[in-house]
């Protein structure tokens, strides 16, 4: 009898084990599986990069926006259905997030150097990101893979839980931490507006009506967004917009931040996000640091791994088999 419960307790370990090993994430998880999978995204974005300089924030910002809403899952990429209300459609997405068409040729290069579909587009949308942050000139740091697909999305949490570029300081504090993300993931994470660009209706508000904002920097993006009207016209988040550096941090310590969720991180004062904002804007080192570590955490929320979700043939639609 004694050695029948020890049998039973080797046999719970080893089931254990395995559950543990087959669910969590790991850099390594494609090695086996597909060892050509990673070069093979590398090698889409770069050519995506270099064909668009400003694709390299679109899809980095399209693995933010997917893991702030019902965690990292690549709920984002689904299309509308009669039962998905798609998240594409959410204030934040609509006629925003962009770079759709390179997730669908990695999905494809990907599944067919693989010979079928094993690489998740949830783990596509976190080594998109940081193969577009090197490819800009950023540091690199080791993606956590082992994701799996959603099967639904949803427009309602989208508009939830997306940040908005009018909110406060304690809002964004607040929304950050709902996912688990505290002030320093906040700053460093706010850092990726080094790249890319603003829609002029995001920050019109700021320009016209802000008093913490240089007057010269103030008059400059009026030509770019008027009073009224030329909502899509577009301005660069930071002057340097397709390199990844820490010019996003010294123009906010100017006040030239271009977004009020921006420079919301800088007062001038010695608040914690403020000491940060100082740090990041002289020493790229902490900052690419810091980022990367905010990005695998970021990388790490509400992620399904395992037998749940799925792992879609085609990144805009459910699996039906």
């Amino acid at each position: 009898m004694a050695s029948l419960s020890a049998f039973q307790l080797n046999v719970f370990l080893i089931l254990a084990f395995t559950v543990t090993a087959f669910s969590a994430l790991s850099p390594y998880y494609y090695d086996h599986v597909c060892p050509k999978a990673l070069p093979t995204i590398k090698r889409v974005v770069e050519a995506a990069v270099y064909n668009e300089r400003r694709m390299g924030a679109s899809l980095l910002r399209l693995h933010f926006h997917d893991c702030f809403v019902n965690g990292c899952d690549a709920s984002l990429l689904l299309d509308s259905t009669s039962t998905i209300d798609s998240e594409k459609n959410s204030l934040a997405n609509k006629n925003s997030a962009r770079g759709f068409e390179v997730i669908d040729l990695i999905k494809k290069e990907v599944d067919k150097i693989c010979g079928c579909p094993v690489v998740s587009c949830a783990d596509i949308l976190a080594v998109a990101a940081r193969d577009s942050v090197v490819a800009l000139g950023g540091s690199s740091w080791n993606v956590q893979l082992g994701r799996r697909d959603s099967t639904t999305g949803s427009r309602t949490q989208a508009d939830k839980n997306l940040p908005s570029p009018l909110m406060d300081l304690p809002g964004l504090i607040e929304n950050f931490k709902r996912q688990g993300l505290n002030q320093k993931d906040l700053v460093a994470l706010s850092g990726g507006h080094t790249l890319g660009y603003a829609q002029c209706f995001t920050f019109r508000d700021r320009i016209y009506n802000d008093t913490n904002i240089d007057r010269n920097f103030a008059k400059e993006s009026r030509r770019t967004c008027p009073r009224s009207g030329s909502d899509t016209n577009l301005a660069p988040l930071d002057p340097s917009h397709d390199s990844f550096d820490t010019a996003y941090f010294s123009n906010l310590v100017k006040y030239k931040g271009l977004l009020r969720s921006d420079q919301a991180l800088f007062h001038g004062g010695s608040g914690s996000t403020d000491r940060l904002v100082k740090a990041y804007s002289y020493n790229a080192g902490a900052f690419s640091s810091d980022f990367a570590k905010s990005m695998v955490k970021m990388g790490n929320i509400k992620v399904l791994t395992g037998k749940q979700g799925q792992i879609r043939s085609n990144c805009r639609k459910v699996n039906n088999y």
